[in-house]
Parts: C-alpha cells; structure tokens; sequence
C-alpha cells in the first residue's frame, strides 16, 4: 500500500479568530507551481501536500517537516486548526486564490471566481484532509468496486473521525441553518459529527441533480461527461464574463472542470500538463483513489495520526475485499440520507440509518463492520511486522463502545469546559498548542534552505510558464474546455 495526504488550512491573524487577508506568502513560493505547498480555494487557504509513503509514519513525518517549514515562512500566522473556518468577513471580500498571469494560472482563478458565484465563497473556506491511497494489482473494476462500498460504509469515518459539530456564526450569516445556538457567536449540533460533510458543506441543489453511478469506469465516465458539457440555466444567468469583461466563471455548463464534482471518494489517476482529468482516467485507468471526507483533527497537530491512517488502510482494503454489488438510483439517494443523518446527529442515541431496503442502527452497522476489519488487521500486521494495525483498530473500537470519547464529543467537550462554549476560542487555542508542538520537533538538517530552494524554483518555473505563453486567454479558455479534451 501506498499513501500521501493533501491537507487544507486557513491562515489566520496573529493573535485574533479573523481570516488572514494577507497576500500569500512568498517565503512559500509559487502557488501555481510548488510541489509541496500550495493554495486551494482563497488565497488564505493553504494546501500542504506530502510524497508517496510506504507507511503512515513516514507520512507523518514529511507532512510535519512541511509545517515547520511553513510556520517559519508565515510569522505570527496560524494554521486554522479546524476544518470549519475561522471568522470570515463578508463573502465578497474572502480572497479567491491568485497563480499568476498565465493562461493555466488565470484559468485557476477564474474556475474560483466561478465556485464564488455559484456556491459562495463562505462554503469554499471549509477545510480537510485528502488521502490518497493506492495498491498495485488493482484493475478499474477494483477500485470502483472498492469506491461503491466505501460509500456504503464512509458513515462509520464521519462517527469515527468527523471533528466538526459546530462552528463560527459568520459561517451561516444569512442563511438557513437549522443549528442551535451555544452562545452568540457559536452554534453546533449536539449530536453531530461533521457539519462539513452535511448540508451546509459541500453540497448544492445543482449537483444534488447528478446521480452519478460508480458501476464502472464508462458510466462514471458518462456521467462526469453529462455534467461538464451540459448548460445550467442558474449558471447560464450569471454568464462567462461580466458586462464590464471580467470573467465570472470558467464555462455555464453543471460543472466548470471535472474537481467541482464534490464526493466522499474519487478515482484518480496523475495528469500530464494540459490534460483534463476525464481523459487521463479513460485513457489511462484508475491509478489511485482519493479520500475527501476526514475532517481535520483539532486534537492532533498536523491534522491527522499516523494510527488514523492505518485504520483508514483496513478500511479501504475492507472496502475492497469484500462483495460490492452494483448501485442504484434508490441506494445513491439513501446514502446521501445517510451521510446527511451522520454528520448532523451521528452520536444521538437509536440513530438509524437506511441499509437494503430496511433500517438499522448507525451503532449496530458499524459494530458490525469493526468486527470484520480484524482479520484483515492481523494480516497487514503478520505482513508487516508488529501490531500497529491490530492497535489503530482497537483504538477505534474503544471509540466506538464510548461515544464520548469521539473527537466531536472532545470538541464540545473542551469548548465547554474551557473556552465558554466559544468555537472560535477553542479553536485559536488548538491552532496555537499546534503550532508549538510542532515547532519543538526536531527539524531536518537544513530543511528550512531547502524549502527556501523550492520555493525560489517554483517562482521561477511561474515565470517561465508565463513567459512560454502564447495564446490569448479565451482561446486558451475554449480550447481547454473543449469537449473532445474529454474523450479516452
């Protein structure tokens, strides 16, 4: 098994609970063409991503390396700590993601100003940790095998690991939210788990149109294809450019390129420069999948544990090694049921979530499926050497038989107890205690000159994109978003 981890975090004020307005930072290179370090939705939003790892301690340790040499670039900034953000300023004003002035990085930011209009930028401040998994041996229709039952049972990592059952108000300033208020500025969902992965995460009324059917590698492919060549009328309305020539978005089609389709689990496979990501997959196959539902761990100062991730490979192989039927229009609508009755109230007491027709209990399924994860435990360790993935699983069981001792039951916990029921207080304090631990770690030899290396070289492969353009921005917009660049 191999693994490497993508995670996002807001950059905020020094000694404040506000969205960091500053440019960023170019102690940390170029966004648009760093390998490690880069931006994802607004230009606050930091995407730190680590190597291919044969284990999930050496995962660790790069991923942490990379934090100490961003906290040395970023001064008195914190890495927001939470996946829900900090406190925003109005919505226009959030800062979407600047790569320069090539074709490809315009492309980059126009795609963000589209995201801006159609879902607003607030929902797009949301962070987490990506994990990207891969095995040799495993052909296309292994992995959507493998993706069909992961989605089945993605409700067990929402109880497990969801580390956001409440958030700043300046979040849902405006709109419908159905939370309960902790004090005036903090409101939560008692039971909750993940309010990013419920309805006010990444969600839309135009993509809750899509019924994407993960059967095979030609219908997902269909299905992608449907939506990034058919015209929306809600985004036909806000149109290309603006009267004044500004550009308001990428295309008016569902989905502007195919990383707007917001799922629990993608296939992916590595692109070559210019190629969309649909004909690389055709092309090519499925070369690894990419977990998009872990929240980030408060309580862990990188985001995520080591352990975290050996569970996370039982999971998956579990996903993997056992019967996955085909799905169904009746059993996508059900699981997004089910994901939306998890993240809201995962940790109420008789949850009942819709499985084959019927009902049974969130607490009864997940036993269930913590059961069957122990043979394939004991071999990874048998295989491996030593008992790392026997102890992830039993630290999951534990969690399981003691709701309270899951990290959305500490997070309300804790911001009780000692921070006045204050999201953004709790959240400053874990983001402060983060940075120090991991400031304190012992640091490579010269890591810092190296990242200063990287990033100077990743300023200058911008400059030479920049400079090796030749088309005018809209033919290069037309030509990309050509639908033959699709094909396989």
């Amino acid at each position: 098994m191999r693994r490497g981890v993508e995670k996002e975090s807001l950059r905020a004020q020094a000694g404040a609970t506000s969205l960091a307005l500053t440019p960023h930072p170019t102690a940390l290179g170029s966004a648009l063409t760093h390998e490690t370090v880069t931006t994802d939705f607004s230009e606050s939003q930091l995407e730190l991503i680590t190597g291919v790892h044969a284990s999930a301690d050496d995962c660790v340790s790069e991923l942490t390396e990379i934090h100490q040499a961003v906290y040395h670039a970023l001064g008195d900034e914190l890495m927001w700590a939470s996946s829900m953000p900090c406190r925003l300023p109005a919505d226009e004003t959030i800062p979407i993601g600047r790569y320069g002035a090539s074709n490809i990085g315009r492309a980059k930011s126009v795609y963000r100003m589209g995201l801006g209009h159609r879902y607003g930028r607030r929902m797009q401040t949301i962070s987490g940790i990506h994990y990207n998994w891969s095995m040799p041996g495993l052909d296309n229709a292994d992995h959507f095998a493998l993706i069909r039952n992961f989605r089945r049972h993605s409700f067990l990592l929402l109880t497990l690991f969801g580390a956001s059952p409440a958030l700043c108000a300046s979040f849902v300033a405006g709109r419908e939210h159905g939370l309960r208020p902790l004090t005036d500025g903090t409101l939560h969902m008692p039971h909750g788990t993940s309010l990013r992965m419920g309805r006010l995460g990444y969600q839309s009324d135009a993509q809750a149109s899509l019924s994407v059917s993960y059967n095979s590698l030609d219908g997902y492919a269909a299905s992608l294809q449907d939506a990034l060549t058919r015209p929306y009328p809600a985004y036909e309305k806000v149109g290309v450019m603006n009267p004044g020539g500004e550009y308001n978005q990428l295309s008016t089609t569902l989905l502007q390129i195919e990383n707007e389709f917001y799922g629990t689990i993608r296939p992916k496979r590595t692109i070559r420069s210019g190629e969309r990501p649909l004909h690389a997959l055709r092309e090519r196959g499925v070369e690894y999948i990419e977990v998009r539902c872990m929240d980030l761990d408060p309580f862990e100062p990188v985001g995520i544990a080591a352990s975290t991730m050996r569970f996370l490979d039982v999971f998956l192989l579990h996903c993997w090694l056992t019967d996955s039927p085909d799905d169904s229009p009746a059993e996508l609508g059900a699981l997004a049921r089910n994901q939306h009755r998890t993240a809201s109230a995962g940790r109420e007491p008789g949850l009942q979530l819709e499985r084959r027709g019927g009902e049974v209990a969130l607490r009864d399924w997940g036993r269930e499926l913590l059961a069957e994860f122990a043979p394939i435990a004991a071999k990874v360790d048998a295989a491996l050497g030593g008992s790392l993935y026997r102890e992830a699983l039993e630290a999951a069981v534990a969690r399981w038989a003691d709701f309270d001792s899951l990290p959305s039951a500490r997070v309300l916990a804790e911001m009780t107890a000692a921070h006045a029921s204050s999201h953004l207080d709790f959240v400053a304090a874990r983001s402060a205690q983060a940075r120090e631990h991991v400031l304190a770690q012992p640091a490579p030899a010269g890591l810092d000159e190296r990242f200063a290396d990287s990033a100077r070289a990743s300023l200058e492969r911008q400059a030479a994109i920049e400079a090796a353009d030749t088309l005018d921005f809209e033919t290069f917009r037309q030509q990309y978003l050509d639908p033959a660049q699709l094909r396989g």
